[in-house]
């Protein structure tokens, strides 16, 4: 019986499952300024509507990230089955996660032309991943 094991690809899906996540904690971390009181665990949705600033642009960061994750997770699954070069794929897999860890820390800061030019960057990359395996 022949074992596979996890590439740095399929560890960059799970990572990419994540980035959202640490978004929502952010938005949802300390005090607000706009609403009297923590985050309201009763009414999650209303009292993120509320937000303004960094926290509103980090719950979008993580709505984005949800938004980012079908095709990424297709692109790789998909090179992996054509039999894509295992080193370019991890790679751009990698960097993938890096230039979404940067878009979202662009969002969150408010710095609108620098999140979307990663934001065509990642597209781009996952592209490559789609089409990696191609022959």
């Amino acid at each position: 019986m022949q074992y596979m094991h996890f590439t740095l690809a399929y560890w960059c899906v799970l990572l990419a499952a994540m980035l959202p996540y640490g978004c929502a904690g952010l938005a949802k971390f300390g005090k607000s300024s706009v609403v009297d009181g923590p985050f309201d665990n009763n009414n999650p949705r209303e009292w993120l509507a509320m937000q303004t600033q960094w926290r509103a642009r980090a719950n979008h960061a993580q709505a984005n990230g949800f938004e980012a994750l079908p095709f990424f997770i297709g692109a790789v699954i998909i090179a992996h089955q054509l039999g894509a070069p295992q080193g370019r794929l991890d790679l751009l897999a990698f960097f993938f996660i890096i230039l979404r860890v940067f878009y979202s820390m662009a969002y969150v800061a408010g710095l609108p032309g620098l999140r979307s030019g990663l934001w065509v960057a990642a597209f781009a990359v996952n592209l490559m991943i789609f089409l990696i395996g191609y022959r």
